[in-house]
């Protein structure tokens, strides 16, 4: 397990855990109960486990922390299931969002009074319910407090797609958050946390605040996403990203001039750093039309001319330096 100890009182803390691996197994849950104890605390308790989930608690995992809301990724190799579930938890709303297999909660253990298959979400505002999960699904759970939200969802729950632009915003924040967490001070504390729960109000709205400076960062974090998934298309541009995340072409440069930089740029860039893999990495490095033609430049004058800018060299001397200083 990867932690990093938080002191006594601090509002961030988090952790990551593999108990997929030969040796781990044995003491996968307690090395995750650990984790919960020393970096959640008291505020978010665990439920009570079944004795074949903690006999064999095979589950990559990573948990972080902000004050009062907490986001848990679990990516099961074996079954989860619960035999208890928690006492003095919280007023807090927690939303499931399956990205594989089918997640299942009830009142009882077995009974299921809700199943939220992958592509799906749950927000769900009430007492713990138990949960559970076959071998192979992988889901994020944020624990948010109910303040946050419209008083309308009390006691109530709700089930949509997950394949929004505004939930993809949430997840690229929630990766920044894993990320980072354990060196927040406490004005990134501040930061992460309202971000969290804009964007978790987003995702219920349909609709993203493009105003709100604190959400900029996870805005350009996600269009890299998908720029990076995007980058060979001939269609990429800050128009395309802007339809993807459902906001104006102004509000993602503005938020990437924030960044230092530009969407326009970002994408060349990557591009370019692609096109500089291949070559110093592929027994037959391709051409240099090749190259240009796959990495979306308009002919290879312009693809050598970029190249050069960028690293210095031409194609085919950053080629035959590579090979000489690797040989």
């Amino acid at each position: 397990m990867d932690s990093t100890g938080a002191e006594a009182g601090d509002s961030r803390g988090g952790f990551s855990l593999d108990s997929t691996a030969a040796g781990a197994v044995s003491r996968g849950f307690d090395n995750f109960r650990h984790g919960w104890q020393t970096q959640v605390g008291d505020a978010f308790p665990l439920p009570t486990f079944s004795q074949a989930t903690t006999g064999d608690f095979r589950v990559r995992s990573r948990v972080a922390k902000v004050r009062d809301v907490a986001i848990t990724d679990l990516d099961s190799a074996s079954m989860i299931r619960t035999a208890g579930t928690p006492y003095g938890y919280a007023d807090q709303v927690r939303m499931y969002v399956v990205r594989r297999g089918i997640w299942s909660l009830g009142g009882v253990p077995g009974r299921a009074e809700h199943t939220v298959p992958a592509g799906q979400f749950l927000l769900r505002h009430g007492p713990p319910l138990h949960f559970g999960a076959a071998p192979h699904t992988t889901v994020q759970i944020l624990t948010l407090p109910s303040a946050a939200f419209d008083p309308r969802l009390r006691n109530r729950s709700v089930a949509e797609s997950a394949d929004s632009a505004e939930m993809r915003l949430l997840l690229a924040h929630t990766n920044m958050v894993h990320a980072t967490v354990t060196d927040l001070g406490p004005a990134g504390v501040y930061a992460a946390r309202g971000a969290l729960l804009e964007l978790a109000r987003a995702v219920l709205v349909g609709r993203f605040d493009d105003v709100e400076p604190e959400l900029r960062p996870a805005l350009v974090h996600a269009a890299k996403v998908a720029a990076d998934r995007l980058l060979t298309d001939p269609e990429l541009s800050p128009a395309l990203l802007a339809r993807e995340l459902h906001v104006s072409v102004r509000t993602l440069q503005r938020a990437f001039t924030m960044a230092g930089e530009s969407v326009t740029g970002y994408i060349r860039h990557r591009r370019l750093e692609e096109a500089r893999l291949a070559l110093a990495t592929r027994p037959r490095p391709p051409s240099v039309a090749e190259l240009a033609a796959h990495w979306q430049f308009s002919d290879s004058s312009h693809f050598i001319r970029a190249f050069k800018k960028r690293y210095g060299q031409t194609p085919v001397e950053y080629t035959r330096s590579a090979r000489t200083t690797g040989s």
